[in-house]
């Protein structure tokens, strides 16, 4: 087979897809809002059962909703008949999975779900099975037909069946005013969790960590504090405490270039003025974005009063995993 017959197919599949998800946007209606409701009234957790290829999908609206400030967890329906039920509560809300609408080990165990009177919530591909009656809100994930040339294998039903669940999880988060702060703490470990989390008092140099001369210094001198200190620059202070300007790597090699003589220059003669400076509060993040964007390594962490509180170079937001 050529690799336009591959790129055909693939595309068919694609294109298959696309628009059995286009589809679901004329199923946002009145049942969807429903079910919403349900589970933000929910008191307890969103229990998510299926069982195959939908019992995967389950797994992933699941924990997309955890993620997302709609505590939920999946359950096997098999399991489920044999002690995981004890996993369910009254106060929980159920939302099934089943593209036939007529899965078995779903069927068995609804009775028993409608005994303790968990609202239910099924999206199926087929209003009139036996799961889409018995629930409290049906949605409709029905396809056309599957991207499976043998309309066997779950393709665009579980792609429709995942987007649904997606539209339910993020129309919870808006409605439940779900911050960037609250889903970087259910992702510590992550990336964007430190993104998110970590500010730049978790990872400023202070104290007699940061490396600080007086406006009188020689070059010579400040080089031996910065060489000690090994954060390629040092800050220059007054005697009260407040930052006057800042001396780099960069800096020593103009102020060379220029002929100056580090034994008898004066630091204050050739420091940066000012600097760039941001709080201990901010993100560690947007420390990220303010030397990226001034295409600089090292920043002053300033307090409220402009004394200095510490220093931060890129390299400490590298080893901290910001970047």
């Amino acid at each position: 087979m050529n690799p336009e017959a591959f790129k055909r197919l693939a595309t068919a599949v694609i294109e298959n897809e696309a628009a059995a998800v286009l589809a679901l946007r004329d199923r946002i209606d009145g049942d969807f809002a429903n079910a919403c409701r349900t589970m933000l009234d929910c008191k307890g957790r969103v229990v998510v059962l299926g069982v195959g290829k939908s019992g995967h999908i389950g797994s992933k609206i699941a924990a997309t909703l955890a993620s997302t400030g709609t505590p939920a967890f999946f359950v096997h329906p098999a399991e489920a008949s044999h002690g995981d039920l004890g996993m369910i509560t009254e106060h929980d809300v159920v939302l099934m999975l089943s593209n036939s609408g007529e899965t078995d080990e779903i069927s068995r165990i609804l009775p028993i779900l409608k005994r303790l009177g968990n609202p239910m919530i099924a999206l199926t591909g087929n209003p009139g099975s036996t799961l889409a009656q018995h629930a409290d809100v049906h949605l409709d994930v029905s396809v056309a037909e599957e991207a499976c040339p043998l309309g066997l294998a779950p393709t665009s039903s579980t792609t429709a069946a995942l987007v649904m669940g997606d539209a339910l999880a993020v129309a919870l988060l808006e409605t439940r005013g779900f911050t960037r702060e609250d889903f970087a703490r259910s992702h510590p470990g992550g990336r964007l969790g430190r993104r998110l989390l970590l500010h730049i008092r978790d990872v400023m140099h202070s104290g007699a960590d940061i490396p600080s001369v007086g406006p009188d210094t020689p070059v010579a001198e400040a080089i031996v504090e910065m060489t000690r200190k090994r954060l390629g620059m040092t800050v220059i202070v007054d005697d009260a405490g407040q930052a006057l300007g800042i001396f780099t790597d960069g800096d020593l090699r103009r102020t060379l270039d220029q002929g100056h003589t580090p034994q008898s220059t004066r630091i204050s003669e050739v420091m940066t003025r000012g600097g760039k400076s941001i709080g201990p509060g901010a993100l560690a993040a947007e420390a990220v974005q303010l030397m990226q964007e001034h295409r600089i390594q090292a920043l002053l962490v300033l307090d409220d009063e402009g004394r200095l509180a510490g220093v931060l170079n890129f390299q400490d937001l590298l080893a901290a995993g910001v970047v």
